[in-house]
């Protein structure tokens, strides 16, 4: 099942995509695509409603039809670093023998399509597609064996980065990474049974129509499972928490010569069976 919240920016609703590709409403079942509504009972529920008696939205989604965030009331976004031995590599640097884990704040999520903005003083905004896992069924010290039963379904991240912000200045990753607009997310949060193998998705990212990330899940050093029972040793996972689970190479800092975002371009990136997202790069004013 591919589940989507719709609308203006703040007003989201919450709706799923019917087998033509046509948004509709579930607001009369769940209030939000958030909370309780992200646990496996519930999703069990929805996935046995018959979708065609559902009120059809009008629009066309991501395009007359605005998409917002695929989760909403996300507490936690919790980002793994240095996850693709090529994209390490590119980066001059070791596959780290434990995940890096470091956070992107909540205020930095939108839409799959929404604007991406530079922030003032950047100077090497940059890319990165990545693979988002969003928990349903909360814990604690989660063992592997166990770890898909909390997941609620995949999404496509865009890990937006400045890299002088994260690297050359002092302190974590974090402020380089949690700008607003730096986590667009979406279009849809996609169930894991029609997921499939989620070891296998190939990913990819334009600038302007130059494809530059090529690469699949399936080179990511710490699987999904160990992600999730990893960072669940360090704190609770919950309901709506994001994982993005790291980049392929072919990120702007990893060109040669690197190349960053300076406002006007055009972002296209895409997950296999979880759908493509757009975005417009501008400056902050």
């Amino acid at each position: 099942m591919k589940l989507l919240r719709y609308g203006p920016a703040g007003q989201e609703k919450p709706g799923c995509l019917d087998a033509e590709g046509r948004v509709r409403d579930l607001s009369g079942h769940v209030d939000d695509i958030a909370g309780t509504a992200l646990l496996p009972e519930t999703i069990m529920r929805l996935q046995a409603l018959d979708v065609t008696t559902l009120p059809l939205v009008d629009g066309a989604p991501q395009d007359t039809l605005r998409l917002g965030p695929c989760v909403g009331q996300t507490g936690k976004f919790v980002c793994i670093g240095l996850n693709y031995a090529d994209h390490a590599a590119e980066s001059g640097l070791d596959v780290p023998p434990e995940p890096v884990i470091f956070n992107k704040w909540t205020s930095a999520i939108i839409g799959p399509d929404d604007d991406v903005v530079i922030p003032r003083g950047s100077s090497k905004t940059d890319w990165e597609v990545e693979l988002g896992v969003v928990i349903g069924k909360g814990g604690s010290y989660i063992d592997e064996a166990d770890a898909m039963d909390h997941v609620a379904g995949f999404c496509v991240v865009n890990d937006v980065s400045e890299r002088e912000f994260q690297i050359e200045r002092a302190g974590t990753w974090d402020k380089g990474k949690g700008c607003d607009t730096f986590g667009p997310t979406g279009p849809w949060l996609v169930t894991p049974d029609e997921v499939g193998d989620y070891d296998d998705l190939s990913m990819w990212l334009e600038v302007d129509g130059t494809r530059h990330q090529d690469g699949s899940t399936k080179t990511m050093v710490y699987k999904v499972p160990h992600l999730i029972s990893y960072c669940s040793q360090f704190m609770s996972l919950q309901p709506g928490d994001i994982i993005s689970t790291g980049t392929p190479p072919g990120v702007g800092m990893g060109l040669k010569p690197p190349a960053y975002l300076s406002g006007g371009e055009t972002l296209r990136l895409g997950i296999d069976k979880l759908g493509v997202q757009t975005q417009t790069v501008r400056s902050a004013k």
